[in-house]
């Protein structure tokens, strides 16, 4: 065969139309002397092209040939060319595995194991793979066996003798034998221990389901019971060793390699429990003590092993728990967890690699088919399949999954299946991840029938795969409850009422019966409308199930479609802008607040569909637009109507935009950083007021006097709005200053500015849909006594000669809000001596502010309130963080210009520059003072209300966990949490507040 130099020979022309990748080196290998019997036969270089990687398949071989005795060499060979089911086989093994052809190099005559292809061999059991194993003795024997009964069983699988569902039932059934092989070579290693005790090993996960991968753990749990008069604690010790070394036997590394690993951390208490135990300590815990995840890992139980009666004794007790596992307690909260999905322990480089826990994985079709097992297998038997694709039929059968749905997952499934199964065959090896390099690649998109582009076709059909399961995954919980209460096609099962509402109450849902009532409404009849929204709701229910609160968010979307239902852009937005509607599930389920200001103006849900549209307006954005609208309106109110429109609208955006940033959206994970949500709340919701004041005071002033009333007039800032940290539920704190123009008379600007003030505290006031501005001027010298306003002269004459030690420290807040800018200014140039003193206090005026520290938290809290969760007066709350901070402010302000702002955390960041707080410490203060606005925050929004402890009710509780980021079940972490948050600023402040 030798080529002319410079020209191709035939045989390499051939190879590389055969699907070579190195035909020189393929040319070499069949020039050596050992294949000189079939190097030019064209019917072995067909078979070698047909196999998934020729060039591998053709390396085996040689390998396999070069291995045989000289007298059996011509016989493979032979046989080889004169039995196509050989053939086949062979080659179509050694071209998959690298692993498997390993096998055969250094057990050169287990090729004959391939040859025999009558009908018993196609689709062997339990017992023939026992039969098999039989003559294993040791764990090394027993490798080789049971690596030469999965040669036949890869065999028939990649030559498409059997299909995906009977090939995992075959990996199964070996598994089961090979357990069975191993405990008895662990009886027979301790005969005195086998005597003892009767164990039953029971097989979980995919084994117990018979569907098994070629490189997976086997899940187990093990059950024994005395025997032969033994005491129950020798028995389970004897019966320990016995599973211990069943474990050890197949799992340990040997000169043969491994089987698998045994996993027995599925038991009760996990790797702390004792690994064997009776029946009756297993159904003791599972009846008292297991998690909703113990019960759906029970649904796959099956008796593999070991004494037959008592494992199926051990099936049939606990049978019935998972079936009654929806009835649970706390059912809800945690399917709620386990419908996450958890990624988070990918590498970020792998997650798109991976094809059992990454989006649209094999891991959603699993748990989607599983958990509507658990819900509707307790009335229906015909669902208690541990076979995932057996049970997607079942389901789809008794319409609780759409029949076009199951079967598009059903093939998705199996791809992504077979997929894992070529992936795993290659070097027997556990991995669930898609290889990046080309030829791994090309050999797998061959294995799996893609030969004309196998790497781009493989991606092309894998990507569409997943993106069927990232589809339906959700859609399979909810598109039957539409079709429960909508017209079906002839032939379509519907879900029953009942079993929609068993549905609906395992995802969470208080109320089934309004629920369902609610999908009719809203999927019913054969208009545009409810086409589209038949096309979301099935995702809008899986946003909804993921909140504190699903029946609120069902029951908003449907006021806001009864309302908007008919207007084209709104159906556009749901249907076009893809964060539309996930925004605004997120917003209708989280609590009343937001929804409660959407649906007095329902338009307002546009801002959710705007890409910019959360992002909150700044004051001089609002102003502007306030002020405008109030030149161009007709009465004073009207004018303050629009204001408080505006206000409105700005109050939703703030509350969505926080709630959004809370949750986090599919596409974009939670903010971390929660302290930069708290202070976005605090200026958003500060410039809104200042902008709505500003509003309130033109119109107030516009009817009577026009642009030129008697007197200048100033909107002081105090308390939280003056720091910019109010909170949804905050009153506006301020102080009222004006300056009569020249020439008029000091009582009649007087008169002027109480008319001002009184007007715009009843025009934000007035009974409308919007929210009032309540504004709180207390804090004005002689408190509620004094009069409301003031002319400049008077503020520097009082606090000149009256001003206590609390109103300097109240004015550390005050800042110019609205009105004339000049005097503003001048204000503020008369309170900077009093706030910040020269040379700072005196041991006086701080002995006087914690004397009134003191005093407050003795008298102020509300009685029967826990003092531990008060965010305000509580210990380490609010007020807590703030006295200390504004003493460091009074103390040493005169010195320190960051001191001299009226923001708490910019003053304690100040603080700690300028080495007055240790950092440490600063932290802790800013800390507790974040977590206890949040908290405050979250409670008006879930309550609608303002509030300043943890809700009582436990659905309320449960959605200010949500907002806080603790995930269902977890209200006692967050409780925690913030006990001990709080408790470490309480230790900081009575060093820095009562011991400096």
């Amino acid at each position: 065969m030798t080529a002319v130099p410079g020209r191709r020979s035939s045989t390499f022309t051939r190879l590389l139309r055969h699907g070579f990748t190195d035909p020189g080196v393929a040319e070499r290998l069949l020039e050596l002397p050992d294949m000189a019997p079939v190097r030019a036969d064209s019917v072995l270089l067909d078979a070698l092209g047909a196999a998934a990687d020729p060039d591998l398949a053709l390396r085996a071989l040689v390998r396999l040939v070069e291995a045989q005795p000289d007298a059996d060499r011509r016989t493979l060979l032979d046989t080889l060319i004169a039995a196509k089911p050989l053939r086949d086989r062979l080659l179509g093994v050694l071209g998959a595995s690298e692993a498997l052809g390993d096998h055969l190099a250094r057990h050169p005559g287990d090729w004959r194991a391939l040859v025999t292809y009558e009908a018993a061999d196609l689709h062997p059991g339990v017992e023939e793979f026992e039969e098999c194993l039989g003559g294993a003795e040791d764990p090394i024997a027993l490798r080789i066996a049971y690596r030469r009964c999965l040669l036949s069983l890869a065999a028939r699988d990649v030559c498409g003798t059997v299909d995906l569902a009977e090939t995992a039932a075959e990996l199964a059934d070996l598994a089961t034998a090979t357990l069975r092989a191993a405990l008895t070579i662990a009886r027979t290693a301790a005969p005195g221990d086998a005597a003892r005790c009767r164990l039953a090993v029971i097989a979980l996960g995919k084994c117990g389901g018979h569907e098994l991968n070629y490189v997976s753990d086997v899940d187990v749990v093990f059950v024994a019971e005395p025997a032969g008069g033994a005491e129950e604690n020798d028995a389970i010790q004897a019966a320990t060793r016995l599973a211990s070394h069943m474990m050890r036997i197949c799992s340990e590394t040997t000169v043969e390699g491994t089987i698998w690993p045994v996993d027995a951390n599925l038991r009760p208490e996990g790797r702390n429990g004792p690994l064997v135990r009776t029946l009756s300590s297993h159904l003791a815990y599972y009846q008292r003590w297991a998690k909703t995840w113990e019960f759906q890992a029970l649904l796959k139980a099956r008796a593999v092993a070991g004494d037959p009666a008592l494992g199926q004794s051990y099936v049939d007790a606990v049978s019935p728990m998972v079936w009654q596992a929806a009835e649970r307690e706390n059912f809800v909260a945690d399917v709620q967890k386990m419908r996450r999905r958890v990624i988070d322990n990918i590498p970020v480089d792998e997650v798109d690699r991976e094809l059992k826990l990454g989006p649209g994985g094999l891991r959603d079709v699993e748990f989607a088919v599983q958990l509507l097992q658990l819900v509707h297998g307790r009335s229906d038997p015909s669902l208690r399949s541990g076979s995932t694709l057996e049970a997607l039929a079942a389901l789809a059968r008794g319409g609780y999954v759409g029949r076009v749905d199951a079967a598009q997952l059903d093939e998705a499934y199996r791809f992504l299946r077979s997929m894992e199964h070529r992936i795993q065959l290659y070097r027997l090896r556990r991995t669930h991840l898609v290889p990046e390099d080309p030829a791994d690649l090309r050999r797998l998109g061959r294995s799996l029938g893609l030969r004309r582009d196998p790497v781009h076709e493989l991606h092309r059909e894998w990507r569409r795969h997943a993106a069927v399961v990232r589809r339906l995954h959700e859609k399979l919980f909810y598109r039957p409850l539409l079709d429960a209460v909508a017209q079906l096609a002839p032939g379509e099962t519907r879900l029953s009422t009942a079993a929609a509402g068993q549905r609906l109450e395992a995802l969470g849902y208080a109320d089934p019966t309004s629920a369902l009532r609610h999908l009719e409404a809203l999927a019913s009849g054969v208009s545009r409308k409810a086409a589209i929204q038949r096309t979301l709701l099935p995702v809008l229910l899986g946003w909804f199930a993921d909140s504190a609160d699903p029946d609120a968010g069902l029951l908003g979307f449907r006021k806001v479609s009864d309302a908007l239902g008919k207007t084209p852009w709104y159906l556009r937005l749901l249907r076009d802008e893809g964060a539309a509607a996930e925004n605004l599930a997120r917003v209708l389920s989280a609590g009343r607040f937001a929804p409660d200001l959407l649906l007095r103006a329902p338009e307002a849900v546009a801002i959710l569909g705007d890409p910019g549209g959360l992002r909150p307006r700044g004051r001089d954005h609002l102003e502007p637009e306030i002020v405008a609208a109030v030149g161009r309106a007709q009465s004073a109110e009207d004018a303050v109507a629009v204001a408080r429109a505006v206000r409105r609208r700005e109050l939703f955006r703030t509350s969505a935009a926080d709630l959004i940033g809370s949750y986090g959206t599919e596409e974009n994970p939670a903010q971390s950083d929660t302290a930069a949500l708290v202070d976005q709340v605090g200026q958003a919701l500060t410039d809104l007021n200042a902008a709505t004041l500003a509003g309130a005071l033109r119109a107030a002033t516009r009817e009577r006097w026009g642009d030129d009333p008697p007197t200048r007039f100033a909107v002081i800032g105090m308390g939280r709005f003056g720091g910019h940290e109010l909170n949804y539920g905050s009153d506006a704190d301020v102080l009222f200053v004006h300056e009569p123009r020249e020439g008029v008379d000091e009582q009649e600007a007087a008169r002027a500015a109480n008319t001002v003030v009184s007007e715009m505290r009843r025009l934000l006031q007035l009974p409308t849909a919007d929210p009032p501005l309540l504004i709180d001027a207390d804090l004005r010298p002689e408190g509620k006594n004094g009069p409301m306003v003031r002319t400049l002269s008077s503020y520097e004459a009082y606090y000149r000669r009256w001003s206590l030690v609390w109103e300097s420290q109240a004015l550390l807040r005050a800042e110019p809000m609205a009105g004339d800018p000049g005097l503003g200014a001048r204000f503020i140039e008369l309170i900077d001596p009093l706030r910040y003193p020269m040379e700072g206090l005196g041991d006086g005026a701080v002995r006087e502010i914690r004397r009134l520290k003191a005093r407050m938290e003795s008298e102020r809290m509300p009685r029967g309130a826990d003092p531990t969760l008060h965010t305000k007066l509580g210990r380490g709350g609010l007020s807590d963080v703030e006295w200390t901070v504004q003493l460091i402010q009074m103390r040493h302000g005169w010195a320190e210009p960051g001191l001299r702002t009226t923001r708490t955390r910019v003053a304690l960041s100040a603080a700690r520059a300028a080495g007055l707080i240790p950092t440490e410490e600063a932290e802790i203060l800013d800390d507790a003072w974040v977590l206890a606005s949040r908290v405050r925050n979250a409670v008006m929004l879930v309550r609608g209300r303002a509030g300043d402890t943890f809700p009582s009710d436990g659905r309320e509780l449960a959605a200010v966990g949500r907002y806080l980021g603790y995930e269902p079940g977890h209200v006692g972490d967050m409780l925690d949490d913030y006990r001990r948050t709080t408790r470490r600023a309480r230790a900081v402040m009575e060093t820095l507040f009562y011991d400096a």
